[in-house]
């Protein structure tokens, strides 16, 4: 009996890296250098990338690339990307983002995921920073401005937590309606504790389908939900079908690879481009926002690759 030759061993992790190897045979691309990258085998589009698609209206949050990106730099490389809104950087640089011809997608900075309404003695920071940050809104055309439930604090039951949030968002939403700017909700993860912006240890609005609960109750079309798929993954999951069931409510979104709140390459646990689709088929026309911190060495590198990631 003639023996057959034997056949090399292949991984399906093997199998599966060389599939995405050929399928971007057609990027003139460079590999990340660093570990995580390597691991990732994740691919850089080149320098002169630009958005193919568009049908995500995307954005980046800036402080993630802050300081080994400057603002001004950010913004330049967003715009030859062909993105279509910025946030989460200093309101000075509005102008020149909206030179470039870009938007405003979201304000920030009315009081921050720490000081939030739920504390009683934080309710008139609250509502003073919400009423600039709307007014800054309406004035530089942004849509939103980013609210948050704050941290639990001792002695204020979940029943109280809840009716001083509410309250003071109803007490800005005539302004916000009148303006037409929405209030975004931003649901937050408390499970992550390695790293101070990955996760929130004791933050209050911590449940995707509570937060939902307490924008039903404000009762306007202009209070929405924030839907970082980052932090739902991580506290409830079944992002699609949550997208699917909530998408009316839905004002916002950020991304980020799952569970390291890096790039969203192959080390991570989310299929993003399924993720998108899925938004897209739901209805939601608002706008999608790059919020991962960059591990890999070439940091505008990585924010091409996650463009190209959710040009879907």
């Amino acid at each position: 009996m003639t023996k057959l030759p034997q056949m090399p061993v292949v991984s399906r992790r093997g199998f599966v890296r060389g599939a995405a190897a050929a399928c971007a045979g057609g990027f003139l691309a460079t590999r990340p250098s660093d570990s995580h990258a390597a691991e990732g085998e994740s691919i850089i589009p080149p320098e002169d990338y630009r958005i193919q698609h568009g049908r995500v209206k995307q954005s980046v949050m800036s402080w993630c690339f802050q300081p080994a990106v400057s603002p001004e730099e950010l913004i330049d490389a967003c715009h030859r990307l062909g993105m279509h809104a910025m946030e989460g950087i200093d309101s000075k640089y509005y102008p020149l983002i909206r030179q470039k011809g870009m938007a405003i997608a979201l304000v920030s900075g009315a009081h921050g995921f720490k000081t939030g309404p739920l504390d009683p003695e934080n309710r008139d920071f609250c509502i003073n920073g919400l009423r600039k940050a709307i007014d800054l809104a309406a004035e530089v055309g942004s849509p939103n401005v980013i609210t948050f439930t704050g941290m639990r604090k001792s002695g204020v039951s979940d029943e109280q937590a809840d009716k001083n949030c509410i309250e003071v968002w109803k007490e800005v939403m005539p302004q916000a309606e009148q303006k037409g700017v929405t209030l975004c909700l931003e649901h937050l993860n408390t499970r992550d504790d390695s790293h101070p912006m990955k996760g929130h240890p004791g933050y209050y609005g911590d449940d995707v389908d509570h937060c939902i609960d307490l924008i039903k109750r404000v009762d306007s079309p202009r209070m929405k939900l924030l839907f970082d798929i980052y932090h739902v993954q991580i506290m409830n999951g079944d992002v699609i079908r949550r997208i699917r069931q909530y998408v009316d409510y839905i004002g916002h979104v950020h991304t980020a690879g799952i569970p390291g709140r890096c790039e969203m390459d192959d080390t991570q646990e989310l299929n993003y481009p399924a993720i998108l689709r899925a938004l897209l088929e739901a209805g939601y026309k608002g706008y999608v926002a790059q919020e991962f911190i960059p591990t890999w060495e070439d940091k505008l590198g990585a924010l091409r690759h996650g463009v190209r990631v959710m040009d879907v």
